[in-house]
């Protein structure tokens, strides 16, 4: 305790410099984007609210099948068929990258490695 004068001051400057970001935005996060939707379609390969938290997931999977497996087989949902493809698929209605994809992604901090290998849309 023979240091207290400088231990607790100490302890208040690191209390406030882990907090900052919560006081200094009041919690707030900004404003959630809302991504530009294909005008012709109303549905996609899975319903929105999966779309949203796991399409990584579908295009890892469909990645590894066709890549490791050459399986480019169609699969059929709601009487549509769809084949397992970004570019054939995905980017079919979603045509604008900056758009659709960036405005989330960079809202989420994400940097997705999609484009390291696929062509990006013109815009």
């Amino acid at each position: 305790m023979y240091d207290s004068g400088k231990i607790i001051p100490g302890l208040i400057i690191f209390v406030l410099i882990i907090t900052f970001p919560i006081w200094y935005n009041h919690g707030d996060a900004g404003e959630v984007p809302k991504p530009e939707m294909p005008k012709d379609v109303k549905e996609c390969v899975l319903p929105v609210m999966e779309m949203r938290s796991t399409h990584m997931q579908l295009l890892n999977e469909w990645r590894d099948e066709v890549l490791r497996t050459g399986d480019r087989k169609y699969f059929e949902l709601a009487g549509k068929r769809y084949q397992k493809s970004l570019q054939n698929a995905c980017m079919q209605c979603h045509t604008s990258r900056k758009k659709f994809c960036t405005s989330c992604h960079t809202y989420a901090s994400v940097k997705p490695y999609c484009w390291d290998c696929h062509l990006e849309p013109v815009e």
